[in-house]
């Protein structure tokens, strides 16, 4: 009874707080492990705009704070809930109407995380322990740029706010910590061992890359350390194809030149955010006579696909996906492994500490009840002392302000630091109850100051 009692109280002392005792947090998605490129490229299609994606999700009754991130390999929605069943119901509904099937055909493909077990998903998602390429940095900037999306459709509250600032400085933590970024590989880095991979080594080789973002200039970085001969860029926006180009010594083309560069063409590595194929079956295979049928290698890593998958079928073409690059991440796998376990020391801990502070909300509205009490009586107290005496010089006014302030709150820290450690303990109900009637906090009459002496002289003390 005391704690239904308890739980009335808090959302009356604390109407502007979003947060009750019962929220969960909650992760619905898939990614690279549970669901092949074919689905994984849906989502990407469908999701490139996260605000619009965020207010959908947002009018979902159950969903009080949520949170999208949504990657090539990856399609995941963060939210709290008071309602675990209706809350992710409502989110794999979302997701399958994204993917045009029923929920049921969906649920092979997902995963579910709740609460300590979404937090530290986030976290090791953060990190880079859960990407294809264990310490590749590309994903931390995603969650951020998600994040801001969140932001600017104020679908993120006070739960979220913190756990994903919270996942920031775990992931720069698990830097500093470790060697994991630095014995990691990056996607355009597989990429390019596995075209060292098909041609022994990459010297007098000429590289056709489509596309010119952050996956692109990975992957000229690492080829101009494999001695390649010449770098060919090719993006929708001639002026970012030119800057790459100068950067790295190379030749700029529109991008409706591609089939032409084909022909000087040996290796092609496309990474477009393009909804439709790049290049189709019909248009290689047309370039194949003029090279004289020697052999032309694709990486494509972009999803959804750059290249047509029936480019494979033509002879002496060879076309490999993001899927492919599987292989190739196992990379300096001994080293990675020990700084991944070790990262995932930092991120148990850290957890930890997030829930620590998640308990202590619950103690938030008392704290913010008993200061709002306090400084109500030292606000009405000044007023009428002020009204006894003549008026004030503005200095010594200020000073008396800042003296009953002090006071206040010299007299609240020790009960504010006693309801703050009972948010770990299993009576907190109990205390909180205890406090709020021991300073009155949920009466609704005013208080009637003057009307009942409860001061003692020394005397009644003893």
């Amino acid at each position: 009874m005391r704690e239904n009692r308890y739980l009335l109280l808090r959302r009356r002392a604390a109407p502007g707080l979003r947060v009750e005792r019962m929220d969960r947090i909650v992760i619905v998605g898939l990614n690279h492990k549970t669901a092949p490129i074919d689905i994984r490229e849906k989502f990407a299609a469908v999701c490139g705009d996260g605000t619009s994606q965020l207010q959908d999700l947002a009018q979902f009754q159950p969903i009080k704070e949520v949170f999208q991130v949504s990657t090539c390999n990856r399609m995941e929605v963060l939210f709290t809930t008071p309602n675990l069943d209706q809350g992710i119901g409502a989110v794999v509904g979302f997701l399958a109407g994204i993917y045009g099937q029923t929920g049921a055909a969906l649920k092979p493909y997902l995963y579910t995380y709740i609460d300590q077990d979404a937090v530290k998903h986030l976290f090791r998602v953060a990190c880079s322990l859960d990407s294809m390429v264990v310490g590749e940095p590309q994903i931390l900037g995603q969650i951020k740029q998600a994040y801001r999306q969140a932001v600017e459709a104020r679908a993120s509250g006070v739960i979220l706010n913190r756990l994903l600032h919270k996942a920031f400085s775990v992931a720069k933590l698990v830097r500093t910590e470790t060697r994991i970024g630095r014995s990691a590989v990056s996607i355009s880095y597989a990429a390019v061992e596995l075209a060292k991979k098909i041609f022994n080594n990459l010297t007098g080789k000429t590289v056709l890359l489509i596309g010119a973002g952050e996956m692109a200039e990975l992957a000229a970085e690492h080829l101009l350390n494999n001695s390649v001969e010449r770098i060919v860029v090719a993006n929708r926006t001639l002026e970012r194809a030119v800057a790459l180009a100068k950067r790295f010594r190379g030749t700029s083309v529109p991008l409706e030149e591609v089939v032409e560069e084909l022909s000087r063409s040996d290796i092609i590595i496309s990474s477009t955010g393009s909804p439709t194929p790049i290049l189709t079956a019909d248009e290689v295979k047309r370039r194949m006579r003029s090279r004289r049928n020697r052999p032309l290698f694709f990486i494509d890593i972009a999803v959804p696909r750059d290249i047509d998958p029936e480019v494979n079928r033509i002879q002496n073409v060879y076309l490999y996906n993001i899927d492919d690059l599987q292989g190739i991440v196992d990379l300096n796998r001994t080293d990675r492994l020990r700084e991944a376990g070790r990262a995932e020391h930092i991120i148990a801990a850290q957890a930890l500490k997030f829930e620590s502070w998640l308990r202590t909300l619950e103690v938030v509205p008392t704290i913010v009840a008993l200061r709002e009490k306090a400084e109500q009586i030292r606000q009405g107290e000044l007023k009428k002392t002020f009204g006894h005496l003549e008026p004030l010089p503005e200095d010594l006014a200020a000073s008396l302000h800042l003296l009953t302030q002090s006071i206040v709150n010299k007299v609240l820290h020790d009960p504010i630091l006693f309801l703050k450690r009972t948010s770990t303990k299993a009576r907190k109900e109990f205390y909180l109850d205890t406090a709020r009637q021991m300073f009155n906090l949920d009466s609704d009459e005013p208080e009637a100051q003057g009307e009942e002496d409860v001061s003692l002289d020394s005397r009644e003390a003893t």
